[in-house]
């Protein structure tokens, strides 16, 4: 059964369409690769399904429940989490702090009960600080919590994306580029870590990746987009030999 569908996502910015008439869909516990040239429309496709976005047209399920216009922090709620290409952490933050604010729709508490400080509270603090912690360590970072993210390597950093939205419960992760700016063993690195929470959480991955040698041995199902249209979708190995996908990337006659 299909957890997140996708059915006919069309945008357009000035009149120019990023996406059209665009239908997937994963099923649960799936791993689906995305790919394709730039300015193919996939981190505008990540966009609308994490709420950042709103679709022209077409319509989003997840679990049956229409999302099409739920906004970000309801969509979070309801169990889609993302990473960025271009890092989003708080650099005035330490890493435990960075995990926290992925974890703040598990908060049970309201205003008043926090200005009390009430003992449900401060257990409710102490459960999130534990959970962060933990986050941190199933990424590879325990001993990194006081850790402000100017003094770790770009890798680790990459790592604690992960952790943060690990943090916010998702069935869903989006992961936009996780191995971007890495060589082939970094990149394997951060796909094993990846493969871990999968597995251990029954995660459904949606990753956006242009290293697609790496991508193929790691997704169940891949989708290729070109100039905003789903150009094919299948096994890694049959996309990749697809002609259509080579001149995509290469441009006609390369295949």
């Amino acid at each position: 059964m299909s957890l997140l569908v996708c059915e006919g996502v069309t945008k357009s910015f000035l009149g120019v369409r990023a996406l059209s008439e665009v239908s997937v869909s994963v099923a649960e516990g799936e791993t689906l690769g995305i790919i394709g040239p730039n300015g193919s429309g996939k981190t505008t496709f990540f966009n609308i399904l994490s709420g950042l976005e709103r679709a022209d047209a077409g319509r989003i399920l997840l679990g049956g429940a229409d999302i099409t216009r739920t906004p970000p922090h309801r969509i979070s709620a309801r169990g889609i989490a993302r990473t960025f290409q271009n890092l989003r952490l708080f650099g005035g933050m330490t890493a435990l702090e960075n995990v926290l604010c992925g974890g703040h729709k598990e908060a049970p508490t309201g205003f008043l009960g926090q200005l009390a400080q009430t003992r449900a509270v401060r257990r409710a603090e102490a459960e999130a600080d534990a959970r962060a912690r933990a986050c941190l360590a199933e990424v590879g970072l325990a001993g990194y919590e006081e850790a402000f993210t100017t003094q770790m390597s770009y890798g680790q950093t990459k790592r604690l994306e992960l952790a943060r939205a690990l943090n916010a419960s998702p069935r869903v992760l989006l992961l936009d580029e996780p191995t971007a700016g890495m060589n082939d063993v970094q990149a394997a690195e951060i796909l094993d870590v990846v493969a871990r929470l999968r597995d251990r959480h029954a995660l459904t991955l949606i990753v956006i990746e242009h290293n697609v040698p790496v991508l193929a041995r790691f997704a169940d199902r891949i989708v290729v987009l070109d100039a905003g249209r789903k150009l094919i979708e299948g096994a890694p190995a049959t996309v990749v030999r697809d002609r259509r996908v080579i001149e995509a990337y290469l441009g006609k006659g390369a295949a």
